[in-house]
């Protein structure tokens, strides 16, 4: 099977903190899954260069929107890399290679019939002395009274236009802004009512509530068509003549991302991208944060249709919020970890561990130093380190490292073979963190098991039984190095280098010939000093802006 796993790309104007990585990890673990089951992947993201926050770091710090992209992609690469996030290409907006994608199905999509050109009223600033992107502009939302911006509710998520909201204002200088009228380009969002309609009808059985609510809520209102170009001169040109003030939409343009990235992978293996978007027997899967659904499960779908490639099945994976110490992430207020510095300090499988087993799936998650360590300290070190550790030790002190055959516990076979099943479907129905849950609680039987053996006794007075016990046991750790793929690959690599593993599969396997190599320990334990010494950097950080 083909299988296309998108990520949200994030804008490229500051460093990320951990409340955007935690709707992220489903993605590499999506990837890490279908690779071993032997699936054909391609997993993709990128940086949105273009947006708005990009050129107002870019004045801010006096320096070009390019300068800001790029140092922030390059961080985010850094440190997505830090994070195992096995991604086939981590592309960027600003690319000649995505600008040519872009004009390309931009053009597409008029000659289809999907675009059109429309005499606008925009905002213009006069104390700014410009036009002002949706981004822009702040009010009231109309809907809900939350606080908005022109193009989204931040309460509701409710996409909106500028003139819809209330009160509205300059983001810069408060001041009221002004209607001048300008020729825009349009996209036909409203031809599709019935397409998305009919996907959630088809894939909805996959998607989360809140997708497939907030999905619903706009079939109900009524799609309403949306301008794909904007008065600036930071993004994608427009392929059109008379459009030469204008650049493409950066909404549109961060959505066609998956199309152009996606197509550069498939022509660098010499495949047709379209197998992966236009196939019934392919999946996609759009990894992402609440605040992204509507454009994830309405707009790009409807692009897509447009586009006359939306055969294959769409899975949505959106995700909630995740809190920092029972307090919304903030970076204005500096109320935040950010991404660079706990991947600096703390290993990348404790990290993707915390924030898949306390996954804000179904509702708002928190990050709190103390259950961060406490789980590092005793799911991960006290658990399963501890299983693989005592397991391979014993084997390497008093058995020169090594163990035949000695016959396996049909029950154990059995429970690691339904163990695959189960946590394969919760993957696939993006039940991470229970699919998790299910592998640590058989980590835990075999710890009992090793305790009720008691090979440290038979090892004295019946060795084969000792060995017997010894050979299942390695079996088990031989076959959590490949259901712990997807979610602490570094610890599961180093299993395998324990035993001589050359990669993971998604498949029951069995060691006859047992050897195992120098070991070293998984983890090491975390002093709890640092639980309030962590979050006295955090109140400190966060007094200091």
């Amino acid at each position: 099977m083909k299988v296309l796993i998108g990520n949200a790309w994030p804008y490229s104007s500051g460093s990320l903190h951990l409340g955007r990585l935690a709707a992220w990890i489903p993605g590499d673990i999506l990837a890490r899954y279908h690779r071993e089951k032997g699936d054909e992947v391609i997993f993709i993201s990128g940086s949105d260069c273009h947006g708005t926050p990009i050129l107002m770091k870019a004045k801010e710090e006096k320096k070009s929107p390019r300068e800001v992209s790029d140092y922030y992609h390059n961080e985010f690469k850094r440190y997505f890399e830090k994070a195992d996030m096995s991604f086939d290409i981590y592309a960027k907006t600003d690319s000649p290679y995505h600008h040519k994608i872009v004009r390309e199905l931009v053009t597409e999509l008029y000659k289809n019939g999907y675009i059109y050109e429309k005499i606008l009223e925009q905002n213009y600033c006069e104390e700014c002395g410009e036009y002002l992107s949706d981004k822009m502009i702040e009010g009231t939302c109309p809907y809900c009274g939350g606080a908005a911006r022109g193009d989204q509710c931040e309460e509701c998520s409710a996409l909106l236009d500028p003139e819809d909201l209330i009160d509205k204002k300059c983001k810069v200088c408060h001041s009221e802004p002004v209607i001048k009228q300008t020729k825009h380009l349009f996209f036909k969002l409203s031809s599709f009512d019935n397409d998305i309609k009919a996907l959630v009808e088809r894939d909805g059985r996959y998607w989360r509530n809140d997708s497939i609510k907030i999905t619903k809520r706009y079939i109900k209102e009524g799609l309403r068509d949306r301008a794909i170009t904007r008065t600036l001169d930071w993004g994608v040109d427009v392929p059109f003549p008379g459009f030469e003030d204008k650049k493409i939409y950066v909404w549109i343009d961060a959505i066609m991302g998956y199309i152009s990235a996606s197509r550069k992978v498939a022509e660098e293996r010499n495949e047709d991208y379209k197998e992966y978007w236009n196939d019934e027997n392919s999946r996609i899967y759009f990894v992402h944060g609440k605040d992204n659904i509507p454009f994830h499960t309405v707009i790009l779908p409807a692009i897509l249709y447009g586009l006359n490639i939306g055969k294959s099945e769409i899975r949505m994976v959106s995700s909630q919020y995740i809190n920092l110490e029972g307090k919304k992430f903030s970076a204005a207020k500096n109320w935040a970890v950010w991404v660079p510095y706990i991947f600096d300090h703390y290993d990348s499988d404790s990290i993707r561990y915390y924030l898949t087993i306390h996954g804000a799936e179904k509702r708002d998650s928190d990050f709190t130093w103390r259950k961060f360590i406490n789980s590092h300290n005793g799911d991960l070190l006290g658990c399963y380190g501890n299983f693989i550790n005592r397991s391979l030790s014993f084997i390497h002190k008093n058995f020169d490292g090594k163990l035949d055959n000695c016959g396996l516990n049909e029950e154990i076979q059995r429970k690691l073979k339904n163990l695959y099943i189960i946590a394969g479907n919760k993957i696939e129905n993006g039940e991470f963190k229970a699919a998790l849950e299910k592998i640590f609680d058989f980590i835990k039987e075999s710890n009992k098991y090793f305790d009720n053996e008691k090979p440290w006794v038979t090892l004295k007075e019946n060795k084969e039984r000792c060995r017997n016990t010894l050979y299942n046991c390695v079996q088990i750790i031989a076959n959590l190095s490949n259901l712990l793929e997807p979610f602490v690959p570094e610890s599961a690599a180093k299993i395998r280098q324990f035993l001589n593993i050359e990669k993971p599969i998604w498949s029951f396997v069995e060691l006859k010939d047992v050897s195992v190599n120098e070991l070293s320990f998984l983890f090491t334990r975390i002093d709890k000093s640092k639980i309030d010494e962590e979050i006295q950097l955090m109140i400190d950080a966060r007094n200091a802006e």
